[in-house]
């Protein structure tokens, strides 16, 4: 026997709502095919979207920006880089979606569709087949019906004709003749009527033991193909959101690694970098004694209000339209006004910072070294050609070469002439910074209070020969007007030096060797450094140095971190703090930043 199905056990009388479920299977998965449409649109306008946003918040690019980059907008930048590449991951699950999943349903309900048609018209075929023999059996049972009346009918009337004695023989003969026809029809109805029966319960039979099964089959394999279809597509969906999961968890590891790259200590530093300017603050306003004229006194007070004020007005944080106008009107940097670089600045730098500049032309002077070496390479290769072509005239005329070898030896002469010009503008910014910052030059008697022990620096000896061409190292009225009229002739000529400023560890020191103070050539109070010295000088403390410095300014020591050296003067508001120490050379005296230093003094 053939095996049945479960859906052959509905019924046959099931058919049209076995019609009607597959059809509303194949609309459900139309439906999730749907669902998948709309979220790919949302998958493609979500990155969409991503993309919109990182374009909308990428930093602007500028050059002064790129040479000092936060660490803070680095990241962001890495962030958004990510950010992108999750748009790009979202855009390729819409695409494998809609290729993979929406065009496969698409695919699955249109084969569905035409099997259901099919399998439906079979069935409908088969059950009009069935129906149409079914109504030939019944007119075969009513042509029977009607001839087997008729037959009994002729029958009964023969009987009757023949107990009639009253009728013919020749009546009885006729109601004979009509009976045995009457019963031959009524024979021949029964014989096609049983045929017909026959035929009908064959067919019925194979209808629905076999046909209408097979139909039946069909559509539940139909029906099943569709909802293993549905399992598919959904596992497939979730492949697609598994196969860009990797990747999405590598640009969240980005994101998460630029946050880890954020310091705040080097975006600090950049800051520091950036807008150091390498001016002293302005020194302590004089006592001026109204009661004791003194013709110096005010030639002092002129002068020293000369340079506090313009020391005022650097010493404060200002900016590059600022330090411009500062420039303009009082002169402090020497160059042509008109002569302007591409970003807005002095050819020279002259209108930025000491500190500025001398970056600004350490920068420069690099940057024409490497064309400098640039176009040496070059005109050393054509030499070598030119030199090539004199030996085997074959290979080229030198004559074409010699253009191009004049031409490229005039640039390498405008490129050097240039490199020594902006070497010379370094040394000069080295050697303001060297004076501005040097221990000794924070070291001079203001007021004719305090002296340091060694404050008759080389820097003070040639100011003190421009003024009258001798020292005075224990005049200290002398020494005061030497050092603030010094202050304004050289803030005249370009420069900015403050005598009572305080030079931070930031704030850029000099690149002179390191000495003791005193040292200048000529002082007067130069004493000889020996150990006898150092016993008479009674240490006032000791103290620890808390990071490593150094020593790049005349007067000052290197220390290492960590290093025990002994306080034999402390800071006078400078800055700067004298210490010694014994080493393998002997007593070593000099000044420290008393910010790199921890003090314990003795009671």
């Amino acid at each position: 026997k053939q095996k049945i199905k479960p859906l052959e056990r509905i019924g046959i009388d099931q058919f049209d709502n076995i019609a009607t479920h597959t059809q509303k299977g194949i609309d459900f998965i139309e439906r999730f095919g749907g669902f998948i449409r709309d979220r790919s649109a949302i998958e493609v306008e979500y990155a969409l979207k991503l993309r919109r946003l990182v374009k909308n918040y990428q930093p602007k690019k500028s050059k002064e920006d790129e040479e000092n980059e936060f660490s803070s907008l680095i990241a962001f930048k890495n962030v958004l880089k990510e950010v992108a590449d999750l748009a790009g991951q979202r855009e390729v699950v819409a695409e494998n979606l809609q290729n993979q999943v929406l065009q496969g349903i698409l695919l699955l309900a249109k084969n569905l569709r035409e099997e259901r048609k099919k399998a439906l018209n079979q069935g409908a075929s088969l059950t009009q087949s069935l129906h149409t023999q079914i109504g030939t059996l019944d007119r075969a049972k009513r042509s029977y019906e009607k001839a087997f009346r008729e037959a009994e009918k002729a029958i009964e009337s023969y009987h009757k004709a023949d107990a009639d004695f009253h009728l013919s023989r020749a009546d009885v003969e006729k109601q004979r003749v009509n009976m045995n026809i009457r019963n031959s029809q009524s024979e021949d109805a029964k014989s096609e009527y049983a045929n017909q029966l026959q035929i009908t319960n064959k067919q019925q039979q194979q209808h629905y033991q076999i046909a209408l099964p097979e139909v039946f089959n069909r559509l539940q394999e139909l029906d099943e193909k569709r909802t293993r279809g549905m399992k598919e597509f959904i596992k497939r969906s979730a492949d697609v959101e598994y196969e860009v999961s990797p990747i999405i968890a590598h640009c969240l590891e980005g994101i998460v690694k630029a946050a880890d790259s954020i310091n705040e200590k080097d975006d600090s530093m950049i800051v520091i970098e950036k807008y150091q300017s390498g001016f002293q603050p302005p020194g302590d306003i004089p006592f001026e004694d109204l009661s004791k004229p003194d013709p110096d006194a005010a030639n002092n007070s002129q002068t020293h209000n000369s340079s506090t004020g313009l020391n005022h007005m650097t010493g404060k944080g200002t900016t590059k339209d600022k330090l411009k106008k500062r420039v303009g009107i009082f002169g402090i940097f020497t160059g042509n006004k008109n002569n302007l670089s591409t970003d807005g600045l002095k050819e020279d730098f002259s209108d930025l910072p000491p500190t500025q500049r001398r970056k600004k032309l350490t920068a420069k002077v690099q940057e024409l070294q490497q064309k400098v070496a640039q176009e040496q390479a070059a005109s050393d290769g054509l030499m070598k050609m030119k030199g090539v072509y004199e030996a085997n005239s074959m290979l080229g005329d030198p004559r074409t070469v010699e253009e191009q070898l004049n031409e490229s030896v005039n640039r390498l002469d405008r490129l050097r002439h240039e490199l020594l010009r902006y070497q010379k503008l370094l040394e000069q910014a080295n050697n303001q910074s060297f004076i501005q910052h040097s221990p000794q030059s924070n070291r001079v008697i203001q007021n004719g209070q305090r002296s340091s022990r060694h404050s008759n620096g080389s820097s003070n000896h040639e100011n003190s020969h421009e003024d009258n061409g001798e020292d005075h190292p224990d005049d200290a009225g002398s020494l005061s007007r030497s050092a603030s009229e010094s202050s304004v002739q050289q803030a005249q000529n370009g420069l900015n030096i403050n005598n009572n400023g305080s030079a931070s560890p930031e704030s850029g020191l000099g690149t002179s060797h390191t000495s003791l103070p005193g040292s200048g050539q000529g002082s007067t109070n130069e004493q000889p450094m020996n150990e006898e010295f150092y016993e008479a000088d009674t240490p006032l403390g000791t103290c620890r140095a808390l990071y490593p410095f150094d020593a790049t300014s005349e007067g000052s020591i290197p220390m290492s971190e960590g290093e025990e050296l002994q306080v034999i003067e402390v800071d006078q508001g400078d800055g700067w703090t004298r210490v010694r120490r014994f080493s393998s050379k002997g007593w070593e005296e000099g000044f420290v930043p008393t910010s790199y230093i921890e003090c314990t003094l003795y009671a």
